[in-house]
């Protein structure tokens, strides 16, 4: 069933083409990502789709009884109420369904009408049809739902009575947010849903989308959650738009396949009009071949002429570079702890890591944990810190604030490069500007006039001049456009020094880190791999500790009952999945020794007391985890030796 199609859809900005005759169907069910560069047209679509906008030429059909509901990318909700009564907003027809049940629930139990049978029977009648229609309505679950959506979008913490005009701009977006998902339209159409979400919320709103049962149509700048949720990608390009059924993923390689493609379709017309065009010349004028060269003619008149294919990929070009290498050890940071004022609770407590030259470390965990105040701890940018913090030889930091406060909005982004580096020339500028994407007369636009996109990349080019040798990065994919994303991936990846980078974007975690700190209400975790391998391990971690949970109930079972073959089965993949988490653990600290022990004697460490004991000290930890390890593994095989 179709639920919207728009036809020959165009819009214009004052002389500006931004859409043109746009073709676009959204079915009962569908799952559609609208990609595109920044200001290809995306967020207009969608207010067009949702009635927010007018376009210039075109239709749109829409069955009446179809709801839209649109949540823009800059929408927070603005209301007096509470939290919770804000979300009663979205059910009020249910509520006032419960009020009139209650009220003939009242009329029932008065005896003058029992002892009326005929107003007595309609009322029942009345009374049944009403809790019927309440049921079907979802009126037994709806506060469920709400605690349900709230909880999913992290503010299962709150007290649901905090006016909504104490949170924060990302919380107040999260909640228009969750106000539209518990509205449930035919048609939810979604810009940038993903912006204030932490990796937690991202993947409740995966799995929720994925079982919403209307259509979903999202633009996104976000990989791993658009090949999550979409199946279909429509790419906007050049004003007009192409469909393609899969999902992200699949549309790059067949964006390319289909470009590539082109390019040998336009290629082989230009041979045949080269050919055709050469054989005219020749012979028109010949009384032997003029009559087929006229014939040649009119089919090169005739000829629909393809234009050369663009794949619309100019994107940002950087890379980099140092001035000179760090040492091996670049930070230790032990026990550290930070509040905003000396008298308040701590931001974060009881972080210890290490860092060490090469290494990309992703820095996770939930909103409001501390993770954008720990980058700036490290770098001595706030106040009331406690804990050590050890800097290694040589070490030179370039930070990227998410914030983009160390911008001036008033200066040009030419004035904004060249006064933190006065010795360039201004050519030298002007070409690492355009580098950026800014060309012309756009290195003369003030800070203040640009998009956060433009303002994210004159950060990247101050930190390209910048040739520190260890980045210190807050949400780095913020404001990019999915194209500039991947420019900045490749450029990390081939930067030869180090970096410490907080992220919720989990394609470019996967693509960049290998190592992730969990940073948590306890402290710190380390987990040595990409994304994928840190989710991995949370798995093995819910599975021990849901079989630890099924110990302990059966102990406390006094009737114990023979388990099934399928529970059987199932203990023992659990047993074998941790085994074989226990044997990567083993070889990796194994590893650890086999590194450090000859450490002990390079003839630069030899005479520094110091060194020996930070080297001894961590053959000791993994020999002590060795241990504790090769125990747990030996109990794993005597519990699957009696499942068998």
């Amino acid at each position: 069933m179709i639920v919207m199609q728009l036809n020959n859809i165009s819009k214009n900005f004052g002389a500006d083409l931004i859409l043109s005759k746009i073709k676009l169907e959204v079915h009962h069910h569908d799952r559609i990502a609208i990609v595109g560069r920044n200001g290809a047209g995306k967020s207009t679509l969608l207010k067009i789709m949702s009635g927010q906008m007018p376009y210039d030429d075109g239709e749109i059909f829409k069955p009446k009884d179809v709801s839209v509901g649109y949540l823009d990318q800059h929408t927070g909700l603005d209301s007096r109420e509470s939290i919770w009564s804000e979300m009663l907003t979205v059910f009020q027809p249910l509520i006032e369904l419960e009020k009139e049940l209650r009220q003939l629930e009242q009329k029932m139990a008065d005896p003058e009408i029992i002892e009326d049978v005929k107003a007595y029977q309609q009322l029942l009648a009345n009374y049944d049809a009403k809790q019927n229609d309440f049921q079907q309505r979802g009126g037994f679950q709806y506060e469920a739902e709400i605690e349900a959506v709230l909880q999913g979008l992290s503010f299962g913490k709150f007290d649901f009575n905090t006016p909504i005009q104490e949170l924060s701009g990302g919380q107040k977006t999260r909640l228009a947010l969750g106000k539209l998902l518990l509205s449930k339209p035919d048609v939810l159409i979604l810009d940038e849903p993903t912006n204030h979400l932490d990796i937690a919320t991202l993947r409740w709103l995966e799995n929720y989308l994925k079982n919403y049962q209307g259509a979903v149509v999202i633009v996104s700048h976000d990989r791993y959650f658009l090949d999550e949720t979409v199946s279909i990608v429509y790419d906007i390009a050049f004003q007009s738009v192409k469909k393609y059924h899969g999902n992200y993923s699949y549309f790059l390689r067949k964006r390319v396949e289909d470009y590539e493609l082109e390019i040998k379709r336009f290629e082989k017309q230009q041979e045949e009009i080269k050919k055709l065009e050469e054989y005219v010349q020749k012979n028109i004028a010949r009384d032997s071949t003029s009559k087929q060269a006229k014939s040649r003619r009119k089919k090169l008149e005739k000829m629909d002429r393809m234009d050369k294919p663009d794949l619309d990929d100019h994107s940002a070009k950087f890379s980099f570079n140092i001035n000179r290498k760090s040492g091996n050890d670049v930070l230790k940071v032990d026990q550290l702890s930070a509040r905003y004022g000396a008298l308040d609770e701590p931001i974060f407590k009881n972080v210890s890591f290490r860092v060490s030259r090469g290494d990309r470390m992703a820095i996770v965990g939930p909103n409001g944990i501390g993770k954008s105040t720990l980058l700036k701890a490290i770098l001595k940018r706030i106040e009331h810190v406690e804990g050590e913090i050890q800097y290694g030889t040589n070490v030179e930091f370039g930070y990227y604030d998410q914030e983009q406060s160390t911008l001036n909005t008033h200066k040009t982004a030419l004035q904004e490069l060249w006064d933190d580096y006065p010795l360039m020339p201004e050519k030298d500028i002007r070409t690492v500007l355009g580098n950026f994407l800014f060309s012309g007369d756009d290195v003369l636009k003030t800070i203040g006039m640009l998009s956060g996109g433009e303002k994210a990349r004159i950060l990247l080019a101050k930190l390209m001049l910048q040739r520190a040798n260890v980045l210190i990065m807050d949400e780095p994919t913020n404001h990019l456009d999915l194209d500039s994303k991947e420019v900045l991936e490749a450029a990390l990846a081939d930067f030869p020094g180090t970096i410490l980078f907080v992220s919720h974007d989990r394609y470019f975690i996967n693509r960049l880190a290998n190592h992730v700190i969990e940073l948590n209400d306890k402290g710190a975790r380390t987990f040595i791999g990409d994304y994928d391998y840190y989710v991995e391990k949370l798995e093995e971690e819910a599975e021990i500790k849901e079989m630890e949970q099924t110990k302990i109930e059966n102990k406390k079972d006094s009737q114990p009952s023979t388990p099934t073959n399928k529970q059987l089965q199932k203990d023992r993949r659990k047993l074998e999945r941790r085994i074989k988490s226990i044997e990567e653990q083993i070889s990796e600290h194994e590893q650890i020794i086999e590194q450090e022990e000859p450490k002990l004697y390079e003839n630069e460490n030899v005479n520094d007391y110091t060194k020996l004991q930070e080297i001894n000290a961590t053959i000791k930890q993994s020999e002590d985890k060795l241990e504790e390890l090769m125990e747990e593994w030996a109990e794993l095989q005597e519990e699957i030796e009696s499942l068998n």
